[in-house]
């Protein structure tokens, strides 16, 4: 059975157009690469943990913020190396200069025997839509395509006139 990662893709109304959070991996293995790197908050699944529960898990993990709002599924989406990652958008907005990640351990440099911590997210930013098709993984730029999809198919809020 393929591996459940669940997560969330964050957005939020600009100017230009809608603008997508994405969390750059920790770690030595990340450091230098920028493009095609980057993800949405996500995270393995748990055994009787819900899918939702797991993406806003994980969010609050790697990002040290609870996300709240109306959760509404894009997708499952098949990964290159066989993993599912199920996806669901939320429109909020935060501060991406100031995240806060748990931490992971790891040998580093490989074979020395000393032990390192790094956090899982390094750092966060908005995006555009075309720059997150830049900066993500390749397995979930089809995220974004779907977002559209919803955005498009959402009721825009009623204009509130007031009477004179």
């Amino acid at each position: 059975m393929a591996v459940r990662s669940a997560g969330l893709l964050i957005h939020r109304a600009a100017a230009g157009g809608p603008e997508v959070l994405l969390a750059h991996p920790g770690g030595p293995f990340w450091a230098r690469k920028d493009e095609g790197a980057w993800s949405i908050p996500k995270g393995i699944v748990e055994a009787g943990e819900e899918d939702l529960e797991a993406a806003i898990r994980e969010t609050r993990e790697e990002l040290g913020v609870v996300i709240e709002g109306d959760f509404r599924l894009l997708g499952e989406y098949r990964q290159p190396g066989g993993k599912i990652v199920i996806a669901w958008s939320v429109e909020t907005d935060l501060d991406a200069d100031h995240i806060e990640s748990i931490e992971f351990e790891i040998e580093w440099p490989p074979k020395s025997g000393k032990r390192k911590r790094f956090p899982e997210v390094d750092r966060a930013g908005w995006f555009s839509l075309e720059q997150a098709a830049e900066k993500m993984l390749k397995g979930q730029r089809p995220m974004l395509d779907d977002l559209q999809k919803q955005l498009a198919l959402s009721p825009k809020p009623q204009s509130r006139r007031t009477p004179h």
